[in-house]
């Protein structure tokens, strides 16, 4: 109700008592959507501040305001020494205005969205001057013609047929809310009567409540159940809203938002450390290929003649064993991949040691992000915090629509290029020099990264997966094999002037995949 006529009419006598005689001597914006009028006289000074970023539409009027020394413009000169003289609402509007003592009116029109300062010359009908130019209706508003009569009769009110929104549209959400709660839509004429008169008297009584709803702070002027705080100065009330409900309010969804992102974080990096500790116990007591190799190298007679499959006895074990060879392959040859393939496990099993050692670090490191973030109480904390983690872009980002298609595999996430354009956007914007680029050798295809986390070695089959994501985005998508080259994103450059998504890669390796989508990979479409 803090943009409702029904508090603008207690409100505006209290700014005309504070601020009357008190001289302009400054109007700037520190971001687009913020204005700022700061007024003194020979005891003070006192600031307006307007919030005008929708949907948090917010006055207060502070008697203190540390001005940026950069990112600050100054607007409304002509204001500039001007005297208030008068505050004044608008009759059943959402609005009011400062009369100057140039004969000038200062309106504010709290229309939500809409909202908008405008300055008019004395006598004038339409503004010579406003806050936010883009709003074009206000271009010609005649602020007269914001006045507004209601009849507030029992006739009238029996001819509308009780229709609150009809009867007094200045009502607002809580007063409607209240209406509705004790069975308005459904009374009698009668006593939706008593029931209006009774919200009137409340509205006549001037006592502020900042209430709690749906997770928000709201300015309420009924009697409230255990209100968050209760003012009787309008003042007070709209300036604590603006700090309970903007400033704190902004404070606590910035600091959730990263608190939700480390934990998300710390989930898919526990279960990774769970899965790959099981992957590894497994490479570790299950027997090694080359075992196999060994029992097939020693009974090499067994296969004289042709023969593609053979009862083997392993020595390792003491148990027979069936092989059997594909058509045309030779034992020896099947002995030699699965040497290739005992070799490769080592290499997986070591690689997935370190990688596994870095995913606890990584672990702990959020488990302490976690503990330092939770310990944060305002806003230039979190400001300090987030700019020496490198969190200030990554929120800004999380705002906008992603130039990329996100996925995730063994606990890297992997990135996927939307257009050419989007992978430029994706390279200069949200990579990091030890991520791991990938693309389609030689033809056209999407960017794709490995989000590493500073990691210096990634398991194989992250690798392939990768790889196999950058075939099927690329014009190799129907090829049986296709190349695919990776390197880390520090070797990887846009040369100026050259067309969307085409880059100078240098160190690069080249592996054959076969191109999978990610209905495949993952079991979901892309």
């Amino acid at each position: 109700m803090h943009l409702n006529y029904h508090f603008l009419k207690y409100l505006c006598p209290e700014l005309e008592k504070a601020f009357s005689g008190k001289k302009i001597s400054a109007c700037f914006s520190q971001n687009k959507d913020e204005l700022i009028i700061e007024t003194e006289d020979e005891n003070e000074s006192r600031y307006i501040r307007a919030h005008f970023l929708p949907p948090q539409i917010y006055l207060s009027f502070p008697e203190n305001f540390q001005r940026a020394k950069r990112n600050s413009i100054d607007l409304f000169k002509e204001l500039v020494g001007e005297t208030i003289v008068g505050c004044q609402v608008l009759n059943f509007e959402r609005a009011f205005y400062l009369k100057l003592s140039s004969g000038k009116i200062l309106l504010f029109k709290l229309h939500a969205n809409r909202s908008n300062v405008l300055l008019y010359e004395e006598g004038g009908t339409a503004p010579v001057k406003m806050f936010r130019n883009g709003i074009a209706e206000d271009r010609d508003l005649d602020w007269n013609s914001l006045n507004k009569s209601y009849d507030l009769s029992y006739e009238s009110f029996e001819s509308q047929e009780g229709n609150a929104s009809k009867f007094l549209p200045t009502l607002g959400a809580i007063p409607r809310n209240w209406l509705k709660e004790r069975g308005y839509p459904d009374a009698e004429i009668s006593a939706k009567w008593e029931l209006m008169q009774e919200l009137l008297d409340m509205l006549d009584t001037p006592l502020f409540s900042l209430v709690e709803k749906n997770g928000e702070i709201h300015l309420s002027l009924l009697p409230e159940e255990n209100p968050v705080k209760r003012f009787s100065n309008p003042i007070q009330a709209i300036n604590e809203l603006f700090y309970l409900a903007l400033v704190r309010g902004n404070f606590e969804k910035d600091k959730n938002t990263l608190l939700k992102k480390y934990q998300e974080q710390l989930k898919r990096t526990n279960s990774y450390i769970l899965k790959s500790t099981q992957k590894l116990e497994e490479l570790r007591n299950s027997p090694s290929p080359s075992q196999l190799a060994d029992v097939i190298m020693a009974n090499l007679h067994e296969f004289q003649g042709g023969k593609l499959e053979a009862e083997l006895m392993d020595f390792y074990t003491g148990e027979p064993v069936s092989v059997k060879l594909k058509p045309n392959q030779k034992p020896q040859d099947h002995a030699a991949s699965l040497y290739r393939k005992s070799k490769n496990r080592k290499l997986e099993w070591e690689q997935l040691e370190k990688t596994i050692e870095a995913k606890i670090k990584q672990a702990a490191e959020l488990e302490s992000n976690l503990e330092e973030l939770n310990v944060l109480d305002d806003f230039r904390a979190l400001k300090n915090y987030k700019k020496s983690h490198g969190e200030d872009k990554v929120l800004q980002k999380d705002a906008v629509v992603l130039p990329f298609k996100t996925f995730e595999f063994e606990g890297f996430p992997i990135w996927v290029g939307k257009s050419a354009q989007a992978n430029d956007d994706m390279l200069r914007g949200y990579t990091k020099k030890d991520d791991i680029w990938l693309h389609a050798r030689m033809v056209p295809g999407s960017h794709v990264l490995i989000k590493t986390s500073g990691l210096k070695s990634i398991p194989m089959t992250v690798l392939e997966t990768a790889a196999s994501l950058a075939a099927f985005y690329s014009k190799n998508k129907n090829e049986s094999l296709a190349p695919v080259i990776h390197t880390e994103a520090k070797y990887v450059r846009k040369v100026k002037g050259s067309p969307a998504g085409s880059v100078m890669v240098e160190k690069e390796k080249v592996m054959m995949v076969t191109p999978k989508g990610p209905e495949e990979i993952f079991g979901k479409g892309d």
